[in-house]
């Protein structure tokens, strides 16, 4: 979009909110970028230029805005409607993989060469791997400087950062500011520092409008005792993170999501941040799904009483395929069951002193040892689940944020006992893809068939051709039409 210097213009006098995360605006006079919705007055657009992302203005000289902080905007929709190499490639380096394992480690799962990928991300983004890795560092040491009192030598550690030197030289450039003088910034305002170790509270934005009613009442309603809770208000569960565990609470509020993370290892910031922006969606944009949407007479009733639905996602691919399979032609109440034993049997406890969290859910190489007759599952079924957990911890099946969907689905339909519907859902939910598609799942139908829709699996899907790219959402309005826990907030 950045290219479109007419609608970006546009965007930027009206502070149109919607576009934040879509392009950064740079100013030639001041050398400062901005989000479009920037509160200041709008500069000359002769000294207006845009980039399409923070990485490439801080790579050409800009630093960010004091005043709209265009480094905590939501991420671009685009990574989440896509599944080619560049989106692949953001998303694992939004997930922190380059300060892990290096451009090398991003290419290889991604296939291609060091080459290739920085070739594609500086046509595209117009910033290299590591270029825009520095800017999520930057961004990550900023929200351990401002919530935590974590000493300067930790943060620029935890932040990703190889030096010391290097983490006080890109603040400097990033912020136009010292790392202390940021803190103590942020000390002035409302929210100092928590003294509390090893928490960390933030604010996670996202694009109006959004209605937490079945994302947050999905999580609960299907969430696995001990792992997850509904408490006060907010939706909490454990993490099972690169450098150590971690427990998050996420409050819907009117403009953004309160999240409270608590880490063993502050280096876990990154990725858990983004395992949370991808559990609820928030990088979407919900003006461009539900205008689709609403193309379609028969559902855009649904959209306009309640527009702004998410899909309901995960933290971890993995932990959801193994809960697809424990679903498969149960209740809600039993899937939660035989995902509690598994828990127990195999997860590995943890502390929670804020709440009833006891386990983190078991990771695929401790369910590959389970004994198949320990499971209270139909002989079938534990046949599937054995499987799958046995591809997953071999490495065989790889489930995540670089997944390629078609792939996956390939992959997974090859697998015994994986019919459409499980292959879909985890399509959905594990994997991301905004067009997955449910047409035999029983609520769809039934949904279906009360709003005048076909009733069938094959004319369903032809009848649906018209909510492409963003069928995963309608499936979401469709749910929402019936009577279940999973489509209202919690008391």
């Amino acid at each position: 979009m950045h290219t479109d210097t007419e609608r970006c213009v546009r965007a930027v006098q009206s502070k149109d909110a919607r576009f934040d995360g879509w392009f950064f605006t740079a100013v030639l006079t001041t050398r400062i970028y901005c989000r479009p919705s920037c509160p200041v007055v709008p500069p000359k657009v002769a000294n207006m230029t845009f980039y399409p992302s923070a990485a490439a203005c801080q790579q050409a000289g800009f630093r960010a805005c004091k005043r709209c902080r265009p480094d905590t905007s939501p991420g671009s929709p685009e990574w989440n409607a896509r599944a080619d190499t560049v989106a692949r490639a953001m998303r694992l380096i939004q997930d922190g993989v380059v300060d892990r394992e290096g451009v090398p480690g991003l290419a290889a799962r991604l296939g291609y060469s060091t080459r290739q990928i920085e070739r594609q991300l500086l046509a595209e983004l117009g910033a290299g791997p590591l270029a825009l890795a520095r800017a999520q560092r930057a961004q990550t040491a900023r929200l351990l400087l401002e919530t935590t009192a974590l000493p300067m030598a930790e943060v620029a550690f935890a932040a990703g950062f190889a030096s010391i030197r290097a983490f006080n030289d890109t603040v400097r450039e990033v912020f136009a500011l010292a790392p202390g003088e940021l803190r103590t910034r942020a000390a002035r305002g409302t929210s100092a520092p928590l003294k509390t170790p090893g928490v960390i509270a933030l604010r996670l934005p996202y694009r109006a409008p959004l209605n937490p009613s079945n994302l947050f009442g999905h999580l609960a309603a299907t969430g696995v005792p001990g792992v997850e809770e509904w408490r006060a208000g907010a939706y909490r569960r454990t993490l099972n993170l690169p450098y150590g565990h971690g427990i998050v609470a996420l409050t819907p509020l009117a403009d953004h999501i309160a999240c409270r993370l608590s880490l063993t290892d502050p280096r876990d910031l990154t990725i858990a941040i983004s395992s949370c922006r991808r559990l609820l969606d928030l990088d979407a944009d919900p003006v461009a799904v539900d205008g689709q949407l609403r193309t379609d007479p028969l559902l855009a009733p649904l959209v306009d009483k309640a527009p702004g639905r998410r899909v309901p996602r995960t933290v971890d691919a993995a932990e959801f395929a193994v809960r697809a399979v424990l679903g498969q032609q149960v209740s809600t109440a039993a899937a939660r069951t035989h995902a509690a034993r598994l828990v127990v049997a195999h997860g590995q406890e943890i502390d929670d002193p804020e709440g009833g969290l006891t386990h983190l859910f078991p990771t695929s190489e401790a369910l590959a040892t389970l004994d198949p007759e320990a499971l209270a599952l139909p002989r079938t079924r534990r046949t599937t689940l054995t499987t799958l957990v046995g591809v997953l911890a071999d490495g065989s099946l790889r489930l995540g944020p670089d997944s390629d969907w078609e792939r996956a689905r390939s992959q997974l339909s090859a697998l015994p006992g994986f019919g459409p519907w499980t292959v879909e859902v985890i399509a959905m939910r594990a994997l991301g893809d905004p067009d997955a598609f449910l047409p035999g799942d029983l609520g769809m139908r039934r949904a279906a068939t009360g709003l005048g829709l076909p009733g069938t699996p094959a004319a369903l899907t032809e009848s649906a051709a018209v909510w492409r790219p963003w069928r995963a959402y309608a499936v979401q309005y469709l749910w929402a039409t019936e009577d279940h826990p999973i489509n209202y907030l919690p008391a």
